[in-house]
């Protein structure tokens, strides 16, 4: 970039996010978390014990110069770097994030890498970018050979989980997620917003946001604690579909309850939304609590959990008795 010129003002933001349980037969301490994280020397690793532990990694930047996805199938190079982070909440839940900023325009020829590595997380087209259609394509997924935001994000997450801290041994079986998100600007005096929120197939989730301006840097926090309490939501589901429930047998019983004790142990005390978001855009999470009501099932969930296992450690032939008329 030319001395005194400015970084443009970014149009749109886009990212992708996994999120998976670490495998570790034990979570990992503040300590450990430091240690699995320290991805560049350079840089400490950020680490908070309130309102619970959690460890996030200084970034890390690839160079790209491709084609960016675009939903109208226009051919839009850029070039610039894409940042990524990695996050550890309680020790437990692993996750990689990969995003960036794009500027409405961008100058006609290629700049000299130089100046885009004095921009971290910008990646600038050559010439105009139609957002609205860059934004739909990163969200659908591109074609083959466009930027990917997710592979940077799958690539971290790869080179975490072979860690040598790490046993191999997690507590209970679980499947990741993947939350691909686009933000682009809100209206003159608007506040922030979503668009839509998809469940895709494949274990995929879509955000489409609107951002006031000034608020991109904070994005990422956001669309992490998002992932977050998806992932959450969508493992306890899965630990509760996976019991078989109803039973008045004593090994049902212990079935019953050798299932449900990982949900209770790993997960239930991480139920924090907003915990590390950004004020400005902390309102995002007002419309996924009304429909469809993150919080809502989630204590729905937590209490059927409970009801369970209060019900489990009644002896079976009380439970017989109390179900004769």
């Amino acid at each position: 970039m030319p001395p005194g010129e400015s970084t443009p003002r970014a149009v749109l933001a886009c990212g992708e996010v996994r999120t998976c349980l670490l495998p570790a037969r034990q979570a990992l301490d503040i300590r450990s978390a430091a240690q699995l994280l320290a991805l560049r020397a350079d840089e400490r690793v950020l680490l908070s014990e309130r309102p619970g532990l959690y460890a996030r990694s200084p970034d890390t930047l690839t160079g790209v110069d491709c084609p960016l996805p675009s939903a109208n199938g226009a051919r839009i190079r850029a070039v610039g770097t894409v940042a990524a982070h990695a996050a550890l909440t309680e020790g437990r839940v692993l996750q990689t994030s990969a995003h960036f900023r794009l500027p409405a325009t961008g100058p006609d020829q290629r700049r000299p890498w130089g100046e885009y590595l004095v921009r971290p997380g910008v990646v600038e087209p050559l010439g105009k970018l139609p957002h609205e259609a860059v934004a739909q394509g990163v969200l659908d997924g591109g074609r083959h050979g466009d930027l990917d935001v997710g592979l940077i994000a799958d690539g971290l997450l790869t080179r975490l989980l072979r860690h040598a801290l790490l046993d191999q041994r997690p507590p209970f079986r679980s499947r990741p997620t993947r939350l691909r998100w686009a933000a682009l600007p809100a209206g003159p005096g608007d506040g922030p917003s979503i668009e839509r929120f998809t469940l895709a197939e494949d274990e995929l989730r879509t955000v489409r946001l609107r951002v006031p301006d000034g608020t991109a840097a904070d994005l990422a926090a956001l669309c992490d604690d998002l992932a977050l309490h998806d992932w959450l939501l969508t493992t306890v589901v899965r630990v509760l579909d996976g019991v078989r429930l109803g039973g008045s047998a004593a090994q049902d019983a212990t079935a019953v309850v050798r299932a449900l004790r990982p949900a209770v142990d790993h997960l239930l005390h991480l139920w924090m939304p907003r915990a590390r978001v950004a004020k400005e855009l902390a309102p995002l999470w007002d419309p996924l609590e009304e429909r469809p009501g993150f919080s809502r099932q989630w204590q729905a969930l937590v209490q059927r959990i409970r009801d369970q296992l209060t019900l489990q450690a009644i002896p079976a032939s009380h439970r017989e008795v109390e179900a004769v008329p």
